[in-house]
Formats: C-alpha cells, structure tokens, sequence
C-alpha cells in the first residue's frame, strides 16, 4: 500500500520503520524532523500532512494529544486539505474518545473512513512489532488496514464503532497506572523490611501477583532506570481523560484519582519526563526510603 504516517517519535519512528521494512512506500512527515533512519530504508519525506494525505491511501497518526490530532488534521497544512475519496485516516494516538467521534464526523464528510486505533505497550512495543491494538471503525475499513496493523502489533481488536478504541486505551491506561502503583507499594514495603527487592520481584513472578508491569516496570524500580519508555506527563494525559471523561459519566474513579495524584507529585519534581514506573519516586518520598 501507500501508506502515510505522521508523528515519529519514539513510537511511531519504529512503528513506520516496520511498515517500511515490509514493503509498504511510506510518505512521513513530523512537525520536528524526519528521522534519517526511515528515509536511508526507503521511507519518502514530505513537506506536510496535506502532502501525506495526497500520497496515501492509509494515513497514520501517532502524535502525543488531542490538540495535536486536531491540527495534523484540520490545521494549515493538515491531512484534510489533501484528502479525496475513498482514503482511510488512521489515528493510532491516545486522545479524547469525545473529540475522536467529531473528528471521525469531519472525515467522513470528505468521503472517507476513519479509524481509532490507539496502542500499548510502549517503546519496547513498538520496537519489537508487538503492540496491543484496539480499533474502533467500520469493519471494511479496519479489514482493509488489518494488515499494516499486523506488522506493528500482536494483539488487534476492533472494538467498536469510532471512539470506542479510545476508550478501551484509556481503560487500560487506568489499569496501568494503578498497577505501577501497586508494585511500587509492593517493592517499597518489601526494601524498607530488610528484603532484597530484586530477589522479592524474582519471587513474585512465579505467583499469582505476576504480571508485565511486575516484570518490566519492577525492574526499572530496582535498578533505578527511568530513562522513558512512556513518559510521566504522557500518563498524566490520559489519566485526565479518564478523571474528566468519569466526572461527565458520574462515575467515581478514586483510586486512578490517587494514582494521579502520585504523577504529580513527580511531576513537580521534575520528573514529568521520567518513564511512568517513577511514581514509585513519590511513594519513596512519603516512606523516605529508596526501593534499591
């Protein structure tokens, strides 16, 4: 296919990189550059989303917030100045479940279909072409693009119809947050009794307490290694969309308004670019004791 993508960040540089790699001509374009590595593979930079848009027959999202869909779509230069009939929008971001039914709406006036389909499993995710994907569309649309989807995830659901993905990431974003908080109490109250919390995480792998976030996130806490794999304030991002989205659905979310709440204490430190398993820093802070 020709393909178009926009955004490439630490998720979507690896994730074109593999459409690339399959044979897929892929226009790109980003706000900030246009990594060499994409166009030394094959990749095809262009000026601007519109001109993305007149290349593509697929284009891609992957920027950090709604605003920023809002403008690589509707903006001066954006997708929608270069649409025609017939095209598939792709917004594999985690915005505004909200805005995405409108922003679906405005494409669809132009003829065209639009797909939410944002992801998890971060950077490690995206590098590896393992992604979790949860699409909300039509059904024809997402079979058409099921196929670029596979060769950056695993695990790919249509959810439902347009803002239904979104919500489902924003549902696994609150599970995310209140699990990274529940390991950090964990390896905290395991260090500050005198055990050793590399050999407890070892331990608590082969039981029920298990998980990806024990695995990967723990270890991060142990060897004290923050460097972003998905950042604080992205967090904090999503965490808000549920708190507002919840507040509008008057249902009571306490314990992701606690985790929250843990991000920014963080955050007000100077961390909100740390890798999100650093809100075991503010829980450190209250017990004065460092898990390593």
């Amino acid at each position: 296919m020709n393909v178009g993508f926009i955004g490439l960040g630490i998720m979507g540089t690896p994730m074109a990189g593999h459409l690339i790699a399959a044979g897929h001509t892929v226009f790109l374009y980003d706000v900030v550059n246009i990594p060499a590595e994409l166009t030394d593979k094959g990749g095809k930079a262009v000026a601007s989303s519109a001109e993305v848009a007149k290349a593509a027959d697929v284009i891609i999202l992957m920027v950090p917030d709604t605003p920023h869909v809002d403008a690589a779509l509707f903006g001066p230069g954006g997708v929608a100045e270069g649409l025609s009939a017939g095209k598939i929008v792709v917004d594999m971001s985690s915005i505004s479940p909200v805005e995405t039914k409108k922003f679906a709406e405005k494409i669809n006036a132009l003829g065209c279909d639009y797909l939410d389909a944002p992801v998890s499993g971060g950077d490690v995710g995206a590098k590896a072409a393992s992604l979790t994907i949860m699409v909300g569309g039509p059904e024809a649309a997402f079979e058409t693009v099921k196929p670029l989807f596979e060769k950056m995830g695993k695990n790919i659901t249509l959810v439902g119809g347009n803002g239904d993905g979104q919500t489902t990431k924003v549902a696994n974003q609150i599970i995310v947050a209140l699990t990274i908080e529940a390991v950090g109490e964990a390896l905290l109250f395991a260090s500050k009794a005198g055990a050793d919390p590399a050999k407890v995480r070892q331990a608590l792998m082969g039981g029920f307490a298990s998980s990806r976030i024990l695995e990967v996130h723990g270890e991060r806490m142990v060897k004290r290694n923050f460097d972003p794999g998905f950042r604080i304030e992205l967090h904090q991002k999503d965490l808000n969309l549920a708190l507002s989205s919840a507040r509008a659905l008057k249902v009571s979310l306490p314990n992701t308004a606690t985790a929250q709440e843990l991000f920014n204490a963080v955050a007000a430190r100077g961390g909100s670019k740390l890798d999100h398993s650093a809100m075991a820093k503010a829980l450190e802070l209250m017990a004065d004791h460092d898990i390593a």
